[in-house]
């Protein structure tokens, strides 16, 4: 520890992503990255840029990008904010929504980054618990004693809550914001940004690192009423005015307009993961209903099948990296990505052996 690190420094517990190995022959099933590349019309976009486009600052604003968005989704571009990666978004929201003295509640499985993001800015963190099939039951969140964020779907477990569960838990949490984070929404759960005209008081986060194939770019984006979006702008412009570069917003642009080849990518994953529920089954796994570009599989409980720890480290030594955590109910569980059809071959492969 640092003599020089402040009161807030010492007591983080830093967030811990994923491993990221380098080399041949590495199955990389452990970050939930796509594992096929953007669509061409991005590197033609980015190919296209200009050294005196790259010597100026980019639009502070985003501007075109916030337009290809808002038509994308049906909306005004003063609903839509851009941000470098959903993670950033995130930071901003909790800046921006939830230091108010009030406890954030998000349930107690899903994404370690938010415990994070409330230690550094000293938010009471109040869990909600999964219930024993790991779903999310939004009946649970008491309304109106404090922000509200969750996944959807939920990670790691990959299950989503349905958009009129999202509307009921809405209808009476009406006087705190409810941050409902997309980033995986793009493989089967039905999407909250179609209630944002409904709900002030409702924010949805994207990412273009899934469905997109962006996530080397770090770009992500927030939907909600104008004064929502209003509050993460006066948050980005008082730490950092130029978010996102000139590389991410003609890269973005691009992505959004090429619908075509966005949805034959997502819909090669979910037939991917499909098939990969059904061999992981075949071979002894419970698997979680997934709505994501990932699956959460349960180890073989038989007798003489590997701990789900030494299974981890098992397919880690063959250069398969999956995701595991040693924490209680999560122990006994592997989150998998789905990788191309190959990968997934490689990792039944390993399994068999």
């Amino acid at each position: 520890m640092s003599t020089f690190w402040t009161d807030t420094v010492t007591r983080l517990t830093p967030y811990v992503p994923g491993e990221q190995r380098s080399g041949e022959n590495i199955i990389k099933l452990n970050t939930n990255e796509n594992p096929y590349p953007p669509t061409p019309a991005v590197m033609q976009a980015v190919s296209a840029l200009s050294g005196d486009q790259l010597r100026r600052y980019p639009d502070p604003e985003s501007v075109e990008l916030r337009k290809a968005l808002a038509a994308y989704h049906g909306l005004d571009v003063n609903q839509v904010f851009v941000g470098n990666g959903s993670d950033e978004i995130l930071a901003l929201a909790f800046l921006a929504y939830f230091t108010n003295n009030k406890a954030l509640q998000f349930p107690d499985i899903s994404y370690s980054f938010y415990p994070v993001y409330c230690d550094l800015y000293g938010i009471e963190a109040r869990t909600i618990a999964l219930e024993a099939d790991y779903t999310l039951e939004l009946d649970r969140f008491e309304a109106n004693a404090g922000g509200i964020v969750f996944p959807n779907p939920n990670a790691p477990t990959a299950i989503d809550v349905t958009l009129s569960a999202i509307r009921a838990l809405l209808e009476r949490h009406t006087q705190q914001v409810m941050l409902v984070d997309e980033a995986y929404a793009d493989f089967g759960a039905h999407s909250a940004i179609e209630l944002i005209g409904e709900f002030p008081n409702l924010l949805v986060s994207h990412t273009f690192s899934k469905g997109r194939s962006l996530a080397g770019l770090r770009l992500g984006v927030a939907f909600g009423h104008p004064q929502l979006i209003e509050g993460l702008q006066r948050v980005k412009n008082s730490f950092n005015s130029y978010p996102v570069d000139a590389f991410a917003q003609v890269a973005g642009i691009a992505s959004v307009q090429d619908e075509a080849y966005y949805r034959s990518t997502v819909d090669t994953i979910i037939q991917t993961r499909n098939q990969t529920v059904t061999e992981l089954q075949q071979r002894g796994f419970e698997v979680l209903p997934s709505t994501a570009n990932f699956v959460f599989a349960r180890v073989p409980q038989t007798a003489g099948a590997q701990s789900a720890t030494a299974l981890f480290n098992t397919l880690s030594d063959a250069g398969v990296l999956v995701r595991h955590w040693q924490k209680p109910r999560l122990d006994q569980w592997l989150r998998i990505s789905i990788g191309t059809p190959d990968d997934m071959r490689s990792l039944m492969h390993c399994l068999d052996a």
